[in-house]
């Protein structure tokens, strides 16, 4: 799809929120974003993709509108998501702390830098602390000034990755210590990350996590930009990987016959793993013990395809772009 100027200030959050088990819950949150309280659409703002998976009750919901107007889109968002999300009552294999559970901005068109992200997520998190007293929020990425430390590094300090979290041992960044109803909410800002599940056809969850461990970017010989976590999946395992954009250009071991997609922030160079190496890598290391994999599945798309696709939405006057989508690609 050709670039237009509208993408030029394009920003995209994939909101995570914590409920796929009421799909009309989380598509009453995504509206949120597109339309004021009155019913009154926000112009310049389009939901891609809504990714709903009901073992991990967790949704995800691509936002995308201008870098100067997506701070509200989110926040009303967000909103109607405390309002309906009840953490003392929430279940699922997929770790969280927070009704909402992860709020990434990400910039999408050339005249959009870090500074403009870092502005819009500390708004945000200040926003959301600020209008549903009780939330609180910690920072990652670029809005984690000065250290700048990654998403995966701030989860295991504030304890995401326990079976029981500790609430009354946590710190927020920002906002009151965090409470049962509304747990804590991860703001931050950084290069696109892209999700690619690839589910293997097994129950051995031990397997699994040294499935895992063998691919993740921490492990000698990993993939560049790749946290990995094994979870169980409807009735097999995933290997759930967050996919990383990396500066620069990819290793040179790791391009023979795979595409890495790349992109520039402020004339930057980023790429990041293309999911079909994800999912060889993954099919070698479950080959060894016999084990297949059964398919793979990407959470909204790659960066390019984010900004190409919000441009032909907001181009055609679509908010609920998640309706369209299937039609429109295929």
């Amino acid at each position: 799809m050709a670039s237009s100027s509208v993408g030029r200030r394009l920003a995209a959050c994939l909101l995570n929120v914590s409920e796929a088990r009421s799909k009309e819950l989380v598509e009453t949150v995504a509206k949120a974003a597109l339309y004021n309280t009155e019913g009154v659409r926000r112009e310049g703002t389009t939901v891609l993709n809504i990714f709903n998976d009901h073992d991990y009750n967790r949704s995800v919901i691509t936002i995308v509108a201008s870098i100067d107007s997506i701070s509200e889109a989110i926040l009303s968002a967000c909103e109607q998501a405390c309002g309906l999300i009840d953490m003392r009552a929430h279940t699922g294999v997929h770790p969280c702390m927070g009704a909402v559970d992860l709020i990434p901005i990400y910039p999408l068109g050339e005249e959009v830098g870090a500074e403009d992200c870092t502005k819009e997520a500390l708004a945000v998190a200040r926003g959301l602390t600020e209008r549903v007293r009780g939330t609180s929020a910690f920072l990652f990425g670029w809005a984690d000034s000065p250290l700048q430390r990654g998403l995966a590094h701030r989860r295991k300090e504030m304890g995401w990755f326990r079976k029981k979290l500790d609430l009354q041992a946590i710190r927020a960044d920002v906002g009151p210590q965090p409470q049962t109803r509304f747990g804590l909410t991860g703001v931050g800002a950084g290069p696109y990350v892209m999700n690619c599940n690839v589910t293997i056809d097994t129950q051995d969850i031990s397997l699994g996590r040294s499935i895992a461990k063998c691919i993740r970017e921490s492990t000698p010989g990993g993939l560049p930009g790749v946290q990995v976590l094994a979870l169980p999946h409807e009735g097999a395992v995933e290997i759930a990987c967050n996919v990383e954009s990396v500066k620069g250009n990819p290793p040179d071991h790791l391009i023979v016959g795979e595409q890495w997609p790349s992109f520039s922030i402020s004339g930057e160079s980023f790429c990041h793993a293309p999911a079909s190496l994800i999912t060889a890598r993954v099919a070698e290391f479950a080959g060894r013990h016999g084990v297949s994999t059964k398919g793979t599945a990407l959470v909204g798309f790659t960066p390019r395809e984010c900004r190409g696709l919000a441009e032909f939405a907001l181009s055609q006057g679509i908010a609920e772009f998640w309706k369209e989508q299937r039609r429109i690609r295929m």
